[in-house]
């Protein structure tokens, strides 16, 4: 039944469907072949269960606020204000990258649209500075990943739907690992830049800082209005994505007016578009669970690569790297909604706290977003600066690197991840 599972789905992809016919397809198939008597209505109704959760509403909300942002001078001041001050120390502006990334992740919940909104203005700036462009294009793609781990956290949110974990614990917990990941990447940026003699940046005076500073104030709102609402409590999730979406619609079409109201129709189109794309895999994604479920395909598998009575440690290991493989093929989204049913009761028998485990899923969607050969930030990163494949990942060894270091660190140190709770 595995195999006929797999089968359908690697013939489908290979076949060139996009990712949402294998996930739905292949379920429905294996449920005519081996369970011929059961209602087929029964996995139509796990279709439209799958995007029925109130938790759903945060996804389509924080991806118009970031359209909004994106399209707008959001990314433009933020970069501007990290610039002004560590601009001019060797690698600062490879840090500011960083930095920047970071802080949009910290609004926008995507690594692909950290990579378009900073990517862009950021690059340039590098090439300028000195850096070569497959350096520069590996920092952005790298340091956008960070969007997977802060919230507000797409993947975070699905692995929560999926889970049944709490979507604002998730989003608490990813806070520490994400600061570690920007921490890595600036003192390597800072080592790489002394290494290679990057030239210095003009510094920029204390008046030119203050101005930056009044011009980055109210970008800055957006992780306070996320991030400390939903720690202190005063929002869900979804109530804090709708306020983004509000702050938002007033820092750029009411105060800075970068966006005129005539533009928000299309804007609304584009959220649109990626909404229904993401909807249709969590639809797919929960009928894909049921079947396996029912089919007690996780138990079959867990048992395989498992064993039995396995340890905290081996399991959180095996769910490293199966997630980290999938992730370098497939859109994480997809990867959360596949693997976590399989692994997520084996985990749970083996006393691993659901939001840590929901952390090192989503850090490893995170790494592999941006790792060859088919992650999903390398080719928005070939399509935004229009350049060829391997140019794109030729610098991304040392991130990888870096990246799985932490892996190991989160894997050993569950504190990273809970302390903050």
């Amino acid at each position: 039944m595995v195999a006929t599972l797999l089968t359908i789905m690697v013939v489908l992809l290979l076949l060139n469907f996009p990712m949402m016919i294998p996930l739905m397809a292949a379920p429905l198939i294996v449920l005519f072949m081996y369970f011929p008597n059961l209602d087929p209505m029964i996995l139509m109704q796990q279709f439209s269960t799958g995007i029925e959760p109130y938790v759903l509403l945060a996804v389509p909300l924080f991806i118009f606020a970031a359209d909004i942002m994106t399209t707008g001078k959001t990314s433009n001041r933020l970069l501007d204000f990290i610039g002004s001050f560590i601009g001019h120390v060797r690698g600062g502006y490879a840090v500011t990258t960083a930095a920047a990334c970071t802080l949009f992740g910290a609004i926008s919940g995507s690594t692909q649209a950290t990579v378009v909104a900073i990517g862009k203005p950021m690059r340039e700036r590098l090439l300028k500075i000195g850096y070569k462009d497959p350096t520069a294009i590996a920092l952005i793609i790298n340091s956008s990943d960070v969007a997977l781990l802060v919230p507000p956290s797409i993947g975070m949110i699905i692995y929560g739907l999926v889970s049944g974990t709490s979507v604002g614990d998730l989003f608490i917990a990813g806070i520490i690992p994400g600061i570690i990941v920007f921490l890595s990447f600036a003192i390597y940026s800072v080592i790489y830049a002394k290494t290679k003699d990057i030239p210095l940046a003009n510094k920029a005076s204390w008046s030119e800082r203050l101005k930056m500073t009044r011009k980055a104030l109210l970008p800055l709102g957006f992780p306070i209005i996320i991030i400390g609402g939903i720690y202190t409590g005063i929002f869900s999730p979804t109530e804090a994505a709708g306020m983004s979406v509000l702050y938002a619609f007033i820092l750029e079409v009411v105060i800075y007016r970068s966006i005129h109201l005539k533009e928000l129709p299309k804007i609304a189109r584009s959220t649109g578009l990626v909404t229904s794309a993401v909807f249709v895999l969590v639809a797919g994604g929960q009928a894909f669970t049921w079947v396996i479920s029912f089919a007690r395909i996780p138990q079959m598998i867990t048992e395989t690569v498992l064993g039995t009575n396995p340890s905290a440690v081996y399991v959180l290991l095996m769910v490293t790297i199966f997630f980290f493989i999938g992730c370098m093929f497939v859109d994480p989204i997809v990867v959360i909604l596949v693997l976590t049913p399989i692994f997520y009761p084996a985990a749970m028998n083996a006393g691993i706290d659901p939001v840590h485990l929901g952390v090192v899923i989503t850090f490893q969607a995170a790494l592999g977003s941006a790792t060859p050969p088919f992650g999903v930030d390398i080719f928005t990163a070939s399509a935004v600066f229009n350049k060829p494949y391997l140019e794109v990942i030729k610098g991304t060894p040392p991130y990888i690197i870096m990246l799985v270091a932490i892996s190991i660190l989160l894997i050993f140190f569950e504190e990273l991840s809970l302390i903050l709770l």
